[in-house]
């Protein structure tokens, strides 16, 4: 049989999922949609379950793409989906009117439906009881109750799964109901009087624990103060957690490279393996220890139920550029790294408020444009303090943030009001009760996440850094001049593709105070923004392995000279640069995970070449304006 998971966000959907599949999951996309479908079996002493997830909804009066699938999915109007033998109606026992309003929907599909209710310990710990059965005569449905923690209504919901093959539930009163309206007033009606005759409630205080505490954390001051609090935590876990094991990935894949290296001939192969291929595979794995910190922490908040009182204590301000309440998180983890960032937009359900989140997520400075910071700063901004004793490194490095952050301000306010213009979305979201997270789903979602990352991204990243390596690498002439005081890899360089490129775009990017050898390092991190320090390392003639802090990369940039004897660099060329990667869409890994994101190639080139429009705009007026007012 082919059983369908349905029920609101929060309803426990998903640790049901989890605990009746295990690992035999699969995740794919829906056909023509970015939406997820998760999938995988069930099996018990006597039979074995096909089970799909449907995504999380309130109602089937489809008003956004995860209502109309579900709706297509129960209709088997889904391409190689057919229509489920059952659904099984997941209902949080806490919150029993408003998740049985979905349950009655389900009838009208004439499809048949089994009730599991789930956060059964947590209502009976409030002294709550429910008669299960006298609910299943009610509804004309099963009715079982369900604990993944001790197993408890797995064999029962199997029998009872078993038990309505090919059976309807039948709703009588729904027929006599004149429109819509009169239909809406008798489900609400039937299920008042279901819970009424078979719920008894107990503790009235602890019913209200989940009250009480909203007022201190969704209060108007207090509540976005803990907020704030909650989210430095999140982020410096994040960054000092992640630190080591980053560290050590870059380590073994730096050794692996090495040992491939010393392994093999020195040649093509021997480069195109080390350098194509292991660092472009190591370039995308070191971000693994970041997405699962990330998704360990979002799915803690989810679980416990803060993530909603997030969402909807940022709806107001983020409403004002047309951004979502939901689009508060992807942007503050976009500030570790995008790709994580844009991954969380998930759980954001309508399409044009994801995209218009993805499409301004890169804007955040990530923790790759350090390095480019770093090093402009410290060859020709360190020692420098504005007021006598306030950093002008500090400042800069301010700025950039604020920068990053105002643009896409903008950014945002201009797509929501052309191209993903839509009317405004009520801001609708469930307050679920608090409660402890679910170890088992939190490890699940993170093992599913790390791998969804690596799957989706790796190839794509894995092709383009092969691109770029051969673009560096080609042509190979047998003898090739070496120009006085320059290395043999600098003068490869020079004559290669990329040399070439840069040489061709130098005219282009003259404006913004850069000779083609910034070109050939702007080309090469298109790769990864920090590539740009060991490009220059390789130009300068200075060693490749050497990094933004290294004082002789560092006297290299400041002595650096063009054709002509002029400085390559200056403080304002350095400024510029700045502002460029700030706005510029220098990392191919981000592409690829928007690629995979919205199922398309138009937004992430859409993406690449509004900002690097903005990007070349920003570091012209920096430059050009700079000059203007007698800066050099």
């Amino acid at each position: 049989m082919s059983v369908a998971l349905a029920g609101n966000p929060n309803a426990g959907k998903t640790t049901l999922f989890n605990f009746l599949t295990g690992l035999k999951q699969k995740v794919a996309n829906y056909p023509g949609v970015t939406v997820e479908s998760r999938s995988g079996f069930w099996r018990t002493d006597d039979a074995t379950f096909s089970v799909i997830d449907l995504p999380g909804l309130y109602s089937l009066e489809t008003t956004s793409i995860d209502e109309s699938i579900a709706r297509d999915v129960i209709k088997g109007e889904v391409e190689r989906l057919g229509r489920p033998d059952a659904i099984v109606a997941v209902v949080d026992s806490t919150n029993l009117e408003r998740n049985l309003y979905l349950v009655t929907q389900l009838f009208d599909y004439g499809v048949p439906v089994v009730v599991a209710l789930t956060m059964i310990d947590v209502f009976e710990k409030r002294k709550h009881e429910i008669d299960t059965e006298k609910m299943s005569r009610l509804l004309g449905v099963p009715v079982v109750a369900v604990n993944a923690a001790d197993h408890r209504g797995r064999e029962e919901l199997a029998d009872a799964v078993s038990s309505v093959a090919g059976t309807c539930p039948e709703y009588p009163e729904l027929a006599s109901a004149e429109n819509e309206n009169a239909r809406i007033f008798v489900r609400y009606a039937f299920i008042s009087k279901v819970v009424q005759e078979t719920v008894r409630h107990g503790d009235p205080e602890a019913h209200r624990f989940s009250e009480k505490v909203d007022r201190v954390l969704t209060h108007r001051f207090f509540g976005l103060l803990i907020l704030l609090l909650v989210l430095l935590a999140v982020f410096q876990m994040i960054f000092t957690w992640a630190t080591v094991p980053m560290d050590l990935l870059e380590q073994g894949f730096g050794a692996l490279g090495d040992a491939v290296r010393g392994g093999l001939p020195e040649g093509m192969l021997s480069d195109l393996i080390v350098d194509g291929v292991i660092a472009g595979v190591g370039g995308i794995v070191i971000f693994l220890p970041q997405i699962l910190l990330l998704f360990l922490f979002i799915s803690i908040l989810e679980d416990t139920g803060y993530m909603s009182r997030a969402a909807f204590m940022m709806d107001k301000l983020m409403s004002r550029v047309g951004l979502h309440g939901k689009a508060f998180l992807p942007l503050m983890s976009s500030f570790a790294c995008a790709i994580p960032g844009i991954m969380a937009t998930r759980t954001i359900e309508n399409s044009r408020d994801r995209l218009a989140t993805i499409m301004i997520a890169p804007m955040m400075s990530c923790s790759a444009r350090l390095p480019v910071y770093t090093l402009m700063i410290a060859a020709f901004f360190a020692g420098q303090t504005v007021f006598g004793f306030v950093s002008l490194g500090a400042v800069l490095m301010l700025a950039m943030y604020i920068l990053g952050i105002l643009v896409a301000i903008c950014v945002a306010f201009i797509l929501k009001r052309t191209l993903l213009k839509a009317e405004p979305a009520p801001f609708v979201m469930e307050l679920p009760p608090y409660r402890l997270p679910n170890l088992r789903t939190i490890t699940q979602n993170m093992l599913t996440r790390a791998w969804l990352f690596l799957k989706r991204a790796g190839t794509v990243i894995l092709a383009i850094s092969i691109v770029l390596w051969a673009l560096m690498y080609f042509p190979r002439p047998v003898a090739q001049p070496v120009s006085s005081g320059e290395s043999h890899e600098t003068t490869r360089l020079q004559n290669s593709y990329a040399g070439q490129l840069g040489h061709a775009i130098e005219p282009i990017i003259q404006p913004l105070g850069y000779d083609w050898k910034i070109g050939v390092a702007l080309i090469a991190s298109f790769a990864a923004r920090e590539v740009l320090v060991s490009t220059l390392s390789i130009i300068y003639n200075v060693g490749k392995d050497e990094n933004e802090e290294s004082e002789t990369l560092i006297g290299a940039v400041r002595d650096a000279k063009k054709a002509d004897g002029t400085p390559a660099w200056t403080p304002l060329t350095a400024l510029s640069l700045m502002v460029f990667f700030v706005l510029a869409m220098q990392c191919m890994s981000t592409v690829a995970v928007v690629r995979r994101e919205t199922n398309s190639w138009r937004w992430p080139v859409f993406m690449v070449v509004y900002m690097t429009v903005l990007a070349y705009l920003g570091a012209f007026l920096t430059y050009q304006g700079g000059r203007l007012l007698g800066f050099e």
